[in-house]
């Protein structure tokens, strides 16, 4: 079967997306057995920022990557536009690595922001995210004698448990086959089922690795993966889309949880503004998505040339306004109702829940877990997006649009995404499957950040109170109470007097921070998302708003069952809402800098992830030497000023 074509991209440009045919999947000998201390899954922010603070801690560390770029959002993704809010990036207070990163870029280019962008100070070509974070990585393996093993193109496909522990790992790392197209010139969607079959095919070659132990038996496995690939092969217990609305996310869309609603997902691309107008021939499928394409605003339709820089990636002169657009300028394009693609049914979401993934065969045969329709739409939307954007004059929810002809689509293995169809490698994903921590103090059914922890919201507005019954809404004005709580308990504060909490929850296990807002790309209600007339789901933006600065707490990255696992990036221990604050640039970098050194810290004194907090609220020396580490080695635990007597934080901005 043909996909896509006819894309008629750019003046000239054709390109053939074709569907292979798998072979069935048969077990293979092993090719190569490597030896880790460190075993990490995923190379996106959290799976670099793990690699750093282990191989500086002089561990071997073997990293997996199912691109061949490492840095995920800043690179594979294609979302090279650091979010950073302005209090945390003015006082600089980033992990160290995360900080060095972005001066780095920065320094590449004279200390000026690359793309001249207005929704960072930071914008550049993924490329260079992937290089500078390399040699960072080298870098780190030198000083402090440590050693990486680093495998791109590479994805996990089962695990050999004994007892509580992750023993093994089995592992396929693709090639092109002989007389085969380079990698990057097909689509994930066409390629991913091959990624993760054992047999050679007409497009890949494969080896089959064993990640195991050294010799002494101790080692820790990290899930840094996009999706949380192995919080599912593992079968710990997890969260996928919505949680029930409840005293602890009370503004949930949903009165009972919803597996099949995470955030959207987005295929990002790069167009390059030209000197003259540029010819193009949309695809078969552009009108299909015609619903799904909208400036949202108009002030946007009327001047295009401001979402063409809003994440302009290159700049032939950085001193620029964000009304100028030269030739040559190059914009990455990750835009909500633009290359969005939300699925919100059991029909099409793109990430199986556990229950389809027990019916589809992958905990026993695992594929990726994805539905692979679900990427492709994706993949279909975001191409039309650009031809939409070039040469559409309607816009599903303003009343103007106007062409922008002056635009070329760019493709190719020097393009700025680095494929042959000119898409990001991997899709920016902003939602994972999410553990469900340990049972601990204050959370009998297992530990989770949820949205009352950081959300500045007025939780004694109408919504709350007509929507939450007398004692759930007692319980959140408990949870929100700060130095009132004993008082509101005691019924000698009425729960309507209190509106919102004055700082972030302060957790005792801090081992990284972020700020961010709760930011949401709401899923569709109907299937398919491109149906015409569909609309995001009623409520999902009900949690939107500002956050107080907050904290990443251990708990969040150890998961039941499974004593040698630390869960990081997306995939750690909270809720829908919660994740959509969690989820950018410096936190997934937080939170990947905790889970290195963590393991680190545990291979150096005998004592497991879960042990350093088993006995909480009761004060642990370990922990604390635990925490001191990661402050001594700039990698913050808390905000300054952070205690339980300050709630002057609503100046941060």
């Amino acid at each position: 079967m043909k996909l896509f074509l006819r894309l008629g991209i750019g003046a000239s440009v054709i390109a053939l997306f074709s569907m292979f045919r798998v072979e069935a999947a048969t077990s293979r000998s092993i090719d190569q057995e490597v030896n880790c201390e460190v075993a990490i899954v995923g190379g996106g922010l959290a799976g670099v920022a793990a690699s750093y603070e282990a191989l500086k801690a002089g561990r071997t560390v073997c990293m997996t990557e199912i691109t061949d770029w490492i840095g995920g959002q800043v690179s594979s993704q294609g979302t090279s536009a650091l979010d950073e809010k302005p209090t945390q990036r003015s006082r600089l207070l980033f992990p160290r690595g995360y900080a060095e990163f972005r001066k780095r870029i920065l320094a590449e280019n004279q200390g000026k922001n690359p793309g001249a962008c207005w929704v960072s100070l930071v914008c550049f070509m993924p490329k260079e995210g992937d290089e500078i974070l390399r040699s960072l990585l080298k870098e780190a393996e030198k000083e402090g004698k440590g050693k990486l093993y680093f495998f791109p193109n590479t994805v996990a496909k089962s695990l050999s448990i004994e007892g509580s522990e992750i023993r093994s790992i089995r592992a396929i790392q693709h090639s092109p086959a002989p007389n085969a197209p380079p990698l990057n010139t097909y689509p994930l969607s066409q390629t991913i089922l091959d990624s993760y079959t054992e047999q050679n095919s007409q497009l890949f070659q494969k080896k089959i690795i064993r990640f195991v132990p050294p010799k002494s038996g101790r080692w820790y496995v990290l899930d840094a993966t996009e999706t949380g690939e192995l919080v599912a092969l593992t079968d710990v217990p997890y969260r996928l889309g919505l949680d029930a609305r409840s005293y602890r996310n009370p503004s949930s869309s949903s009165e009972t949880d919803y597996a099949y609603c995470p955030q959207g997902y987005t295929y990002t691309f790069a167009m390059e503004a030209t000197a003259t107008p540029q010819s193009v021939t949309p695809p078969d499928f552009y009108p299909r998505y015609a619903q799904s394409y909208s400036f949202n605003d108009q002030r946007y339709a009327e001047a295009p040339e401001l979402v063409f820089t809003y994440r302009r990636i290159r700049s032939v002169d950085p001193k620029a306004g964000s009304r100028v657009v030269n030739p040559g300028d190059i914009s990455m394009q990750n835009w909500n109702w633009g290359n969005d693609y939300a699925p919100g049914t059991s029909l099409d979401n793109y990430l199986l829940s556990r229950e389809q993934l027990q019916s589809t065969g992958q905990l026993a045969d695992w594929m990726g877990g994805f539905r692979v329709s679900g990427l492709q739409g994706g993949e279909e939307q975001a191409i039309g997006f650009f031809h939409w954007f070039h040469s559409g004059t309607t816009d599903a929810k303003q009343p103007i649009k106007k062409p922008v002809p002056n635009l070329r689509y760019l493709t190719g293995l020097d393009s700025p995404m680095g494929t042959v169809h000119g898409l990001s490698k991997y899709p920016y994903m902003r939602e994972a499957r999410r553990i469900v921590g340990r049972p601990t103090y204050g959370y009998p059914n297992g530990f989770f950040m949820d949205e009352v922890t950081v959300s500045r919201k007025d939780f004694s507005d109408r919504f709350y109170t007509e929507n939450l019954d007398p004692e759930t809404f007692r319980n959140l004005s408990v949870s929100i109470a700060g130095l009132r709580t004993i008082a509101v308990i005691r019924g000698q504060v009425e729960p309507q007097t209190v509106k919102s909490r004055g700082r972030s929850h302060i957790y005792p296990d801090s081992v990284g921070i972020g700020h961010y807002p709760l930011d949401f790309h709401p899923c569709m209600v109907e299937s398919p998302p491109e149906k015409p007339g569909n609309q995001e789901r009623p409520g999902e933006r009900q949690g939107a708003g500002e956050t107080f600065p907050f904290q990443i707490p251990l708990r969040a990255m150890i998961p039941q069952k499974i004593d040698n696992l630390i869960v990081t990036g997306k995939s750690i221990a909270m809720s829908h809402i919660a994740a959509s604050a969690y989820r950018v640039h410096s936190i997934e970098w937080s939170a990947g800098a905790a889970a290195g050194t963590t393991a680190a810290f545990s291979l150096e004194t005998g004592i497991a992830p879960y042990q350093l907090v088993e006995n909480l609220p009761n004060p642990s020396p370990n922990l604390e030497k635990l925490q001191k580490r990661l402050n001594e080695n700039n990698n913050p635990t808390a905000f300054p000023g952070t205690t339980i007597l300050n709630t002057n934080w609503q100046n941060w901005k």
